[in-house]
């Protein structure tokens, strides 16, 4: 745990008053703790590092191993996960708001101005905004079979897929909007998406630890194992993604691909916090956090989202009982959570391999419970639960 209490009044001015309150609760954290122990000790996930912050206080700690074996090495604080879908809100929709502010695309232009063939079968109307909040009516994902490979392939599936709506009617959780958003930014800018990402987002960040393609950046032994696969010939994937679709498109997709540590994603979620800049550094402007933390896509939908982020909705888990709507976040299917609530100035994490050593593990439980459990905690700022109606 790290605290920091008086940093603005120096040493000699906090000896003559009272301490203030402590920004969090540590009475708490062995709540925390015991949530995340108990998971493990039920073999639904083997480890996990956990984050919480809030005005200069951390609590932060590594639970279980890379695997449910005596020898598996131990988590630490510094183990690289795969992101799974915290991609999206992290790598994607950053840099495409990025190319917004840059004047290089319009949000509300349509999808096939930046790629042509994307045209026709009811997809015309889709634009770039409809992609960020899921509201393109467009399928969840590509299909498996028959047996494709390549980021080209990939594109012409994504441009193949029909609307079951007209756009802007109703949320769908799609992959395939972000994997259509990850090749507009390299349409768009003339670079990939995993080097667009790196050069305006995680390197003005100081995010040293998070990318795509990790076994070109980090050890093997430093990144958690996550899923078995291959029948027979199978094998165990470590620094390769796990998500099959982005697997197939070498690693780097809109949608999913990225790794990345608690200490890194804790810098974007204080940069988010501070409206678009850490430590004297512009990475986005106030108005691009605005339009991808607060709501954007309509109230008739069914669900609350900004461009990128959860806000109310199916997915909204994370939010627990207590942290109010208007906090935000995402998950990712490894088992992982950035959740943020800016009116108390908070925000936590969870980075996990639960899908280890397959995906039939579910610890949607402890999504809520962590929530909850992270909001308990925070001292001195007391919660309007969300309304009945809200997730």
């Amino acid at each position: 745990m790290i605290a920091s209490f008086c940093a603005a009044l120096g040493t000699a001015g906090c000896a003559h008053q009272a301490p203030p309150a402590a920004p969090l609760d540590a009475t708490r954290f062995a709540s925390i703790d015991q949530a995340i122990e108990q998971v493990i000790g039920e073999r639904r996930m083997p480890g996990a590092v956990f984050h919480l912050e809030r005005g200069g206080m951390v609590y932060q700690k590594a639970f279980g191993r890379y695997s449910y074996e005596e020898q598996a090495a131990k988590v630490a604080p510094s183990t690289v996960f795969d992101a799974a879908s915290l991609t999206k809100v992290v790598a994607t929709a950053p840099s495409v708001l990025l190319l917004a502010e840059d004047g290089r695309l319009a949000l509300d232009a349509p999808l096939v101005r930046y790629i042509p063939e994307c045209g026709g079968g009811g997809r015309d109307p889709i634009t770039v905004r409809h992609l960020l909040t899921h509201t393109s009516g467009l399928p969840a994902g590509l299909p498996a079979l028959p047996a494709w490979q390549g980021r080209q392939k990939a594109l012409e599936l994504a441009c193949s897929r029909v609307p079951t709506h007209s756009p802007g009617l109703t949320f769908r959780y799609s992959d395939v909007n972000y994997i259509l958003l990850g090749e507009l930014v390299q349409r768009v800018s003339g670079k990939p998406l995993d080097r667009f990402a790196h050069e305006r987002i995680f390197a003005p960040l100081k995010m040293r630890d998070s990318g795509f393609l990790p076994l070109s950046i980090f050890a093997v032994d430093r990144v958690a194992p996550t899923q078995r696969i291959g029948g027979d010939a199978w094998r165990m994937l470590q620094g390769e993604v796990h998500d099959p679709t982005a697997r197939r498109m070498d690693g780097v997709a809109g949608s999913a691909g990225m790794f990345t540590t608690v200490a890194d994603l804790a810098r974007y979620a204080r940069m988010l916090l501070a409206g678009g800049e850490l430590d004297g550094v512009r990475v986005l402007s106030a108005e691009s956090v605005r339009l991808m933390t607060t709501p954007q896509s309509g109230a008739h939908i069914g669900a609350m989202r900004g461009m990128g982020m959860d806000i109310d909705s199916p997915f909204a888990r994370p939010r627990g009982k207590l942290f109010p709507v208007g906090s935000y976040g995402h998950t990712g299917f490894t088992g992982c959570i950035l959740w943020v609530d800016p009116t108390s100035g908070t925000f936590y994490l969870l980075l996990s391999n639960r899908v280890y050593p397959d995906d039939k593990q579910n610890i949607l439980d402890l999504y809520g419970r962590l929530g909850t459990l992270s909001a308990e905690a925070v001292s001195g700022f007391e919660f309007v639960p969300p309304a009945a109606g809200a997730r």
